[in-house]
């Protein structure tokens, strides 16, 4: 029997320099995990060859290319460390990224999707990311954000998340989809 299948998308935000917590998780609780990652987080936070050893693929960082072999099918996908740009993007049909495009179609196709954001308080105060949060959520999409979920940070103070951030909530709501 082969394992369900978790994308894990990974966003430029604090949080991702420890992805491998949620990777460890996913792996322990049955999951095959695939890593897609923006340029920001692959810029400032991730080791891809790490990540590779951890994984067993390479993380996808762009379209594929000619020999190079395509992702499995998704059974669910998480996206984490959700950031502001990512979700209002995604939320306004924005896919002018690879990841941006694969939310984008994974959402057209009813995979299950968690996010997972990582935004501080000023930053979730806006009406625009209201906006986004309610469209993703009106999409089908599990947006974990706020009680139950993961709580905004006042600015500045994003590093003192780190050790509560709430990796084992988006593998819940992911778990739920694989049964």
């Amino acid at each position: 029997m082969t394992k369900p299948v978790l994308y894990l998308v990974i966003c430029g935000a604090g949080p991702a320099a420890h992805i491998d917590r949620v990777i460890t998780l996913a792996r322990d609780d049955e999951w095959d995990v695939c890593c897609l990652a923006t340029p920001s987080a692959v810029e400032h936070f991730l080791d891809l060859d790490a990540l590779e050893q951890l994984t067993g693929h390479v993380v996808r960082t762009g379209h594929q290319r000619t020999g190079q072999p395509a992702l499995p099918k998704a059974t669910a996908v998480i996206v984490a460390p959700a950031t502001y740009n990512t979700i209002n993007k995604w939320a306004t049909g924005i896919a002018d990224t690879y990841v941006l495009t694969q939310l984008a179609e994974l959402t057209g196709l009813g995979v299950p999707i968690v996010v997972l954001p990582f935004v501080n308080t000023a930053l979730a105060a806006n009406r625009v990311f209201a906006r986004s949060v309610d469209e993703l959520r009106e999409s089908g999409i599990t947006v974990l954000l706020g009680e139950g979920g993961f709580v905004p940070h006042p600015p500045r103070t994003g590093g003192q998340a780190m050790d509560t951030y709430p990796w084992n909530l988006a593998l819940a709501a992911a778990r739920s989809a694989k049964r």
